[in-house]
């Protein structure tokens, strides 16, 4: 079979979790390589694919972690298997045991046949983990090896990007609260840009990327939890009180709003949930390890520039901003046009990056 395989253009590759945030970048980088994409998902939306490719490219496909068959079908004729399935918390119906200790495994097995299997775990999977979370997915990763001692196995620390759940949540959490009680606050994170990660999973189904390992994915800085608040608060021009919380304190507040958000059957804001595990997480670095970095098991290592936070996060945060992202008055005071569009930087501390633009600079031919 690997013989046979000669362009992406005659290959299929099956991605478990497509939909979803990190799904999105995945299937659009497939695609853009020229691979058949099937996207594997409770809940298929053809036309949601549909801009990600040519016709008939990328082809959505009903499939659940909880029903085998479903998920046969879905890698019967798979060159690649992705699986990018993960809960932070769990519900009735998805828990860490069924969708991350075990799936992994039951998804390779049924992909038996498939060239390569890439999987994304997370920075902290610790079979001696406190928090259930992190022992989940460290036990999905060694039952996943048992199976295919050759998967390629990235661990991304907070991913970020439009429709991120990280700091979207950060500054939905300041709009609405003049207080933000932070638990975790001087944890350490290296946030990842999810193109980045995406980029390493294309890699990997390309053949680049030895298998057998698990990859350590993290961005070009290391920021406490408490920096990444007081960073979106000044992209979202807010002023904020932040208020650490004591670890005892950070796990009482994990276990009320756990509690409440079952009680109301998940009716509370998405933004203000946190469980206890959750809690118990954020007392632990997510940083990418020193033993990553000596061995190369990094974005550097596969062949990835880590993209900044600076270059992408102030983009989908200005809509936080109380004028939102078109400040008429702002606009109106400064009098220049913004430096994308400028025909020559604005100063020193100016972001003139003319290569950018969609077009031409103001006064500009098209020709230039």
């Amino acid at each position: 079979m690997i013989g046979a395989l000669r362009t992406p253009e005659q290959q299929t590759v099956t991605v478990f979790g497509g939909s979803g945030f990190l799904g999105r970048y995945v299937v659009s980088l497939l695609a853009q390589r020229g691979y058949r994409v099937l996207v594997a998902t409770r809940n298929p939306n053809p036309t949601y694919f549909l801009p990600m490719g040519k016709v008939g490219q990328v082809y959505a496909i009903q499939a659940n972690l909880r029903y085998p068959d479903s998920v046969a079908q879905a890698v019967a004729r798979a060159d690649h298997v992705v699986n990018l399935v993960g809960i932070l918390h769990e519900n009735s119906r998805q828990t860490f045991d069924a969708i991350q200790a075990k799936a992994p495994a039951m998804i390779a097995e049924a992909a038996r046949k498939a060239v390569s299997m890439i999987h994304v775990s997370a920075i902290g999977a610790d079979p001696d983990s406190e928090s259930a979370y992190g022992r989940s997915k460290a036990e999905g990763e060694a039952a996943l090896l048992n199976v295919r001692p050759d998967a390629v196995i990235l661990r991304p620390s907070l991913l970020f990007g439009p429709g991120d759940n990280s700091f979207n949540r950060f500054a939905a959490l300041a709009r609405m609260l003049p207080v933000l009680p932070l638990a975790g606050a001087e944890t350490r994170f290296q946030p990842v840009y999810a193109g980045d990660v995406a980029g390493a999973i294309v890699r990997a189904v390309d053949g680049a990327v030895p298998g057998g390992r698990a990859y350590e994915l993290g961005g070009p800085e290391i920021r406490t939890l408490r920096q990444l608040m007081e960073y979106v608060l000044a992209i979202t021009e807010r002023r904020r009180v932040i208020v650490p919380l004591p670890t005892p304190l950070a796990r009482a507040q994990g276990t009320v709003l756990g509690l409440l958000d079952r009680l109301t059957l998940g009716l509370l804001p998405d933004e203000i949930v946190m469980t206890h595990d959750q809690a118990v997480m954020l007392e632990q670095d997510n940083v990418v390890s020193e033993s990553a970095l000596r061995e190369g098991r990094t974005l550097e290592g596969i062949g990835i520039t880590p993209t900044t936070v600076e270059a992408v996060v102030p983009g989908y945060l200005l809509r936080f901003r109380k004028t939102g992202q078109f400040d008429l008055k702002r606009q109106a005071a400064s009098g220049n046009t913004p430096d994308l569009l400028a025909p020559e930087s604005g100063g020193a501390g100016s972001d003139f990056h003319p290569e950018r633009a969609s077009g031409p600079a103001v006064g500009q031919s098209s020709s230039r």
